[in-house]
Formats: C-alpha cells, sequence, structure tokens
C-alpha cells in the first residue's frame, strides 16, 4: 500500500508540473543586435556578400551570423554586435538603454520595423560604413506565439497583457504584446536590461496575467 501511495503522489507532483509547464512561457533574451537590408550588407562587407550561419535562433527561419559590426553613437561607440539574418528589407538596431547610454543616443521604445523617427545611428563593417537618420530602437517586450499557443492562452495578436516572473527579484512586465503568426514559436522577448533587473536568463519561465 505504502509503494502504492508514494507512486500516486509521484504521478500527481509530474502531472501537476506537466501542467504548469503548459501555462507557462520560455523567455528569451536579446542581446544588442543589428538587422541589415541587401544594400547594406554590400557596403558593409563587399558587393554580393552573404551572412553566414553561426547559429539558428528559436524563431524559425531566424539565425545569428558569424559576421558582426560596430555601431557608433555621438559619445561612444559598441564593437562586435551580431548581425541577425536573413536580410530584411529595412536595416534596424536593437539596443538596451544602458547601451543607448553609452552610445549617446534616445532611441524610443518601439516594436520592430517602426523606425519613424527613431534615433540615428552608424554602422561600421569592414568594407564600409554607413549613416542611418533614423533606424536605432529599444525594442518594446512581447510574446511570440502560433495561432495554436493563442487559442490554449485565450489570447489574440496584438493584445497587451502582463507578464509575471517568479525569480528571487520577481517581476511583473507590464505591456506586454502578444504578436501570433503560424511561423512563431512561443517565446517572450526582452533585453539584456529587462532581463537583469528580473533576475532571468534564457528558458526561464513566465507566466501571462490578463
Amino acid at each position: 500500500m505504502r509503494k502504492i501511495i508514494e507512486q500516486s503522489n509521484k504521478n500527481l507532483t509530474e502531472s501537476l508540473a506537466y501542467q504548469l509547464e503548459l501555462n507557462t512561457i520560455p523567455v528569451g533574451i536579446s542581446a544588442r543586435h543589428v538587422h541589415l537590408s541587401l544594400d547594406h550588407i554590400d557596403i558593409l562587407f563587399g558587393k554580393g556578400y552573404q551572412l553566414r550561419i553561426h547559429k539558428e535562433l528559436s524563431q524559425p527561419g531566424q539565425f545569428a551570423a558569424k559576421e558582426s559590426v560596430m555601431i557608433a553613437g555621438p559619445k561612444g561607440t559598441i564593437d562586435k554586435v551580431r548581425i541577425l539574418g536573413p536580410a530584411r528589407c529595412t536595416t534596424q538596431v536593437e539596443v538596451s538603454l544602458t547601451d543607448a547610454h553609452r552610445l549617446g543616443i534616445s532611441p524610443p521604445i518601439r516594436d520592430s520595423g517602426d523606425l519613424a523617427g527613431s534615433s540615428p545611428i552608424t554602422i561600421i563593417g569592414p568594407k564600409g560604413s554607413i549613416y542611418l537618420k533614423e533606424g536605432a530602437i529599444i525594442a518594446s517586450r512581447h510574446i511570440h506565439m502560433s495561432e495554436e499557443d493563442a487559442r490554449q492562452f485565450q489570447v489574440h495578436d496584438r493584445e497587451k497583457v502582463h507578464v509575471v516572473s517568479q525569480t528571487k527579484r520577481g517581476v511583473i512586465f507590464s505591456d506586454v504584446k502578444i504578436r501570433v503568426s503560424a511561423d512563431y514559436r512561443l517565446e517572450f522577448h526582452i533585453d539584456t536590461d529587462e532581463a537583469n533587473a528580473a533576475g532571468l536568463t534564457n528558458q526561464d519561465r513566465v507566466w501571462i496575467l490578463k
């Protein structure tokens, strides 16, 4: 009888752990990085240059390239900033607030691709450099999820929710935008400043609080 009870308790614990994981979201921390257009890759690395894959990222089809660049602002520079591929229609630089202070720029908090009125920045590669009148942002915190994930969490595309972390420095993140696509894999994206403040690391789990 004792063994039956112990096995029953073990099964219950494993079931509860499984249910808990089903209702949590893995964390993905975005360090500073650059997305480049094809014409800007040509300027920075040479005509016809193709980015090489360093490692695949969690979102399908996305990768960290072996190549990196320097970014520069009025007060300073940051070297070895990773390029993320594949190439995009528009070049974009994503930094944290700490990075922005170091560079001497004031980028707005924006969704990826929303660059109107964003901060100017210079990008320097081995073959040339480009100056963007606008292009540097601090990325808004958001959750990538598939349509099936959205049904499970009972949310919809572009809805805003709160996200709870239960680390030793637990934080409630507000205004977290849901981004739904068949091409997305479930992940809560924050930058390094936000992760450090909450004591979060990659693949930690967080909860949605609607």
